[in-house]
């Protein structure tokens, strides 16, 4: 089965872009996607006439902002909105499904902001993401996918060093948020099959023409619990397919 992931940047703006061609080209089982800036009707209504997969949505307070969607061929045994926690569940950012062998969590990680106003909070978020994981898998292994927000290294990134320290995306906090997860037994999965993979990416700014000239960074993961590791075939970043500033990210198991 393929699990896939996408920023879309926008769910009604990205369905005017081929987007029911890309998941048909895409063959996904289940499908994840962030930053659907819909409310849960909103999202429904632009995957109407998507057959074959069960719609889930967690859409933010705020209008128009952030959200996830899961869809999902087969029926999950449970769906969770947000992770117990209010001081992080009012912007639709997570949703978990839970299947006979996994938990997979859809996650949308806070941008620290251009002006990194936003900074503070989320280390808090990642310690407190960090420990949803980590209580999940006291039932059952994890996969969480998503836009995580961070380049985790320097090669995850065409241009590290103007960046280090100076850009929301490529803060030591925010590195040290993703060391967490790596040091705390989740496997990003593309580093498991590519360890020393360079200019691959799945984020561009539309700015000054990045996306053709690749200067791009990789801030979309599959994580995935160290007992799924070898049950995962192949892990994919599909920068071919245009309609987001993000392309989609994927493994097969």
């Amino acid at each position: 089965m393929k699990l896939v992931s996408w920023n879309v940047n926008g769910i009604r703006a990205v369905v005017k872009k081929d987007f029911f061609k890309s998941v048909e080209q895409l063959k996904p089982g289940i499908m994840c996607l962030q930053e659907t800036k819909a409310q849960d009707e909103q999202v429904e209504e632009a995957l109407r006439g998507l057959d074959g997969y069960n719609i889930y949505s967690n859409s933010a307070e705020k209008k128009g902002y952030s959200g996830t969607a899961v869809l999902s061929a087969s029926e999950p045994l449970g769906v969770t909105k947000g992770i117990a926690n209010d001081a992080h569940d009012k912007e639709g950012r997570v949703l978990t499904l839970e299947y006979d062998g996994f938990f997979l969590v859809n996650v949308y990680v806070p941008n620290s902001g251009s002006d990194l106003k936003r900074l503070g909070y989320r280390q808090e978020w990642d310690r407190d993401f960090f420990a949803w994981l980590k209580k999940l898998e006291e039932k059952k292994p994890v996969i969480a996918c998503g836009d995580f927000n961070v380049a985790h290294k320097e090669i995850d990134l065409a241009r590290p060093k103007p960046n280090y320290n100076k850009s929301a995306g490529f803060m030591q906090e925010e590195i040290d948020g993703m060391d967490r997860y790596t040091t705390g037994g989740f496997i990003d999965t593309f580093r498991h099959f590519y360890p020393g993979k360079r200019d691959v990416y799945s984020w561009w700014s539309y700015r000054a023409g990045a996306r053709g000239k690749n200067v791009g960074w990789r801030i979309d993961y599959f994580l995935a619990s160290e007992k799924l590791i070898p049950g995962i075939q192949k892990a994919e970043i599909h920068n071919e397919i245009p309609g987001s500033d993000h392309c989609p990210v994927s493994v097969e198991i």
